[in-house]
C-alpha cells in the first residue's frame, strides 16, 4: 500500500485510516484484534482513536477503545508498525474536558497508560476550546513534543477562522502547528469542508483525515427504507440522509460500482482518496468482511468519467448549502 505524507510532519501514512471508535462498542476485543491484525498485515498503518471512545455506551467511562488498542499492542508487538492517532478534549466526566495546558498533560499520560505505549504519533484536539487561548494549548502540545510523548499534533472539528488563527501562531510565536485536520467530509457532506476548510488546508499544507467517510454507513447502500434505520448502531445518524437526494447519490454510487466491478462502500472511499487535499479517509469495520471492502477501496482507481458522474450528483447540493 502506497504511503502519503501527513502534512509537513515527515510521517508517512497509508491512504486509509482505520477508525477505532467501534473497538469496545460494536466490535468486542477478540473481533477488534482480528481486524487490527488484518489491517496491518494488509499494508495499513494508520489508526484513529480517542480518549472518549466509547463513553456514550451506558456503563462505559471512556478509554475503552484505547484500552483494547493497548492490549493489542502488547499481544501483537506491532506498535512500531502503526502510526497511532488519538484525541483529547471531549467530556470525560468529572471536569475532564477542554484544552487547558494542565488537562492536556494529564490526558496524554492517561491515554499513554491505556495504550501501553510511551508516545503517540498524532495527538489531536477533538474539538476547539474557545475558553482556552490557542497559544496556551499549542504551548502545552509543544511541551509534549519536546518530551517525546507526541510526534505531531492535529485539529478535529475546528472552524476555518480558528484553524487559521492557530496555524498563524507558528510563524508569529514559534509555536508548534497542527499538521492535519479531521473534518466531517463525504459525498453527502461537501459544503463546509470544500467551501471553508479546504482552502486553509491547502494554503498551509495540512493533511486531511475526514471522518464519517461513509455518512454513518448510508453510502454503503444498506439503507433503503425507514425500517432499515431501526435498531442499527448508526441508524440515527444515517437516517437524516434518507431523502430523495441521499438515495440519488446511492444510486449513482451503485452505477459507478457496477461499471468498476466494485461496491458502493469502495467507490465512496475511493472518491475521497482521489480528492487532492485528502490524505486518508477514516473508516471503521466491525468484521473482517467489512475490512476487506475498505482495503479494496485503496486500490480502486476511479475513472475521470466516474468521478464526474459522482460530482454531478453531489456538487449542486454542496453549492446550495
Amino acid at each position: 500500500m502506497k504511503r502519503r505524507k501527513l502534512g509537513q510532519s515527515g510521517i508517512d501514512v497509508t491512504p486509509l485510516m482505520l477508525g477505532g471508535n467501534v473497538f469496545g462498542w460494536t466490535a468486542d476485543q477478540q473481533t477488534s484484534f482480528r481486524i487490527l491484525d488484518r489491517f496491518v498485515d494488509g499494508g495499513g498503518n494508520f489508526i484513529d482513536t480517542a480518549d472518549v471512545y466509547t463513553r456514550w455506551i451506558p456503563g462505559h467511562r471512556g478509554g475503552e477503545s484505547e484500552t483494547i488498542l493497548g492490549q493489542w499492542f502488547k499481544q501483537s508487538g506491532k506498535r512500531d508498525e502503526v502510526v497511532l492517532a488519538t484525541k483529547l478534549g471531549n467530556d470525560m466526566g468529572d471536569g475532564r474536558k477542554g484544552l487547558r495546558p494542565q488537562y492536556i498533560r494529564e490526558a496524554i499520560d492517561a491515554s499513554l497508560k491505556r495504550l501501553q505505549t510511551d508516545y503517540v504519533d498524532l495527538y489531536q484536539s477533538h474539538n476547539d476550546d474557545p475558553d482556552t487561548p490557542l497559544a496556551e494549548t499549542l504551548g502545552a502540545f509543544g511541551e509534549l513534543i519536546t518530551a517525546g510523548k507526541v510526534r505531531a499534533i492535529g485539529a478535529s472539528n475546528y472552524k476555518a477562522d480558528r484553524l487559521r488563527a492557530a496555524l498563524e501562531l507558528h510563524s508569529t510565536q514559534g509555536l508548534p502547528r497542527y499538521e492535519c485536520l479531521q473534518p466531517e467530509y463525504n459525498l453527502l457532506e461537501r459544503a463546509d469542508y470544500e467551501g471553508r476548510l479546504e482552502p486553509v488546508v491547502q494554503e498551509f499544507g495540512l493533511g486531511c483525515i475526514p471522518y464519517f467517510s461513509l455518512a454513518g454507513g448510508f453510502l454503503s447502500g444498506k439503507y433503503r427504507t425507514p425500517a432499515d434505520f431501526e435498531g442499527k448502531a448508526r441508524g440515527k445518524h444515517a437516517s437524516k440522509y434518507g431523502n430523495e437526494h441521499g438515495f440519488a447519490v446511492v444510486e449513482a454510487l451503485e452505477q459507478v460500482a457496477q461499471e468498476a466491478g466494485a461496491n458502493p462502500t469502495q467507490v465512496a472511499l475511493a472518491w475521497l482518496i482521489a480528492q487532492p487535499s485528502v490524505t486518508a479517509p477514516i473508516a471503521s469495520a466491525t468484521s473482517l468482511d467489512q475490512l476487506e471492502d475498505l482495503l479494496k477501496a485503496v486500490s480502486l482507481n476511479l475513472s475521470q468519467e466516474a468521478l464526474a458522474k459522482l460530482d454531478a450528483v453531489t456538487r449542486p447540493a454542496a453549492l446550495a448549502a
